[in-house]
């Protein structure tokens, strides 16, 4: 397996999927199908379907274009009737294919109502999982609860994307990750683990490199997010249930400036 992340708009992350046998890929969110298009022709591969997180116009409006752009018609996969080009809706556990890779559908909704992971996967003991996370997981955040709530966002980063497999590679859809970091270091003052990535990721994006991916494995040392079980998350927010955690460390997130 091979991901290809391409830069969309300001600071959107689009990705093709690779099948490194075949050649076959899929193309996730490709809100800017000229980009997409070009590095399939680069690199030789033979486009198959387009996979959706959600309907949010930054993520799902190339669809169409990208489709028409092509000599044979791809499946347009998500989990929303609203995404445009949309062609089959999933749901949670449906599985697809890249050429041998395996792709799990997640069904998570909260951001959108309809949105949905995608994780790959191969049944080679050293092939490292990926988790393509649109706007439900970042490096150290998670998406605004614009559609849902936060019971929502706690089952899908604590029931479902934390269960994955400890060294999945976190791709998610926008590079967020300063100013994430810059929050959690807010929230958790104390967390050297956190005060070493934010280090790094300034560097990074000093030099104009990205912070993707991360790991399931990293997101659950620093991303306050998938910590609220916490005990002195509890504390801070003076609460004994966790998704009661959850909906404060959000509303905190929502009014906090830097």
């Amino acid at each position: 397996m091979n991901v290809i992340p391409i830069e969309a708009l300001s600071d959107n992350y689009m990705y093709l999927i690779v099948d490194e046998a075949t050649k076959e890929c899929a193309a996730v969110d490709p809100v800017e199908p000229k980009k997409i298009l070009e590095k399939v022709k680069e690199l030789g591969l033979n486009l198959t379907k387009i996979l959706t997180t959600h309907h949010h116009w930054d993520h799902a409006n190339g669809n169409p274009e990208l489709v028409e752009s092509l000599n044979v018609k791809i499946p347009v996969y998500g989990g929303d009737e609203r995404i445009p080009g949309l062609t089959d809706k999933i749901g949670h556990n449906d599985q697809l294919n890249i050429g041998s890779l395996k792709v799990t559908c997640l069904f998570t909704p909260c951001h959108t109502t309809g949105h949905i992971c995608y994780f790959v996967s191969k049944n080679e003991a050293n092939l490292q999982p990926a988790v393509f996370t649109g706007d439900t997981l970042f490096i150290s955040g998670c998406g605004r609860f614009f559609e849902g709530n936060a019971e929502q966002m706690f089952n899908n980063l604590i029931n479902i994307l934390a269960k994955l497999p400890s060294n999945t590679l976190l791709y998610c859809g926008h590079e967020y990750s300063i100013q994430n970091l810059k929050f959690s270091l807010h929230v958790e003052p104390t967390n050297e683990t956190t005060k070493a990535k934010l280090n790094w990721a300034e560097q990074m994006r000093s030099s104009n490199l990205r912070t993707i991916p991360s790991t399931i494995k990293d997101e659950l040392e620093f991303n306050p997010f998938m910590r609220v079980q916490l005990d002195h998350f509890k504390k801070r927010y003076n609460q004994t249930d966790a998704i009661l955690v959850m909906q404060e460390l959000r509303k905190e997130k929502d009014n906090w400036k830097a």
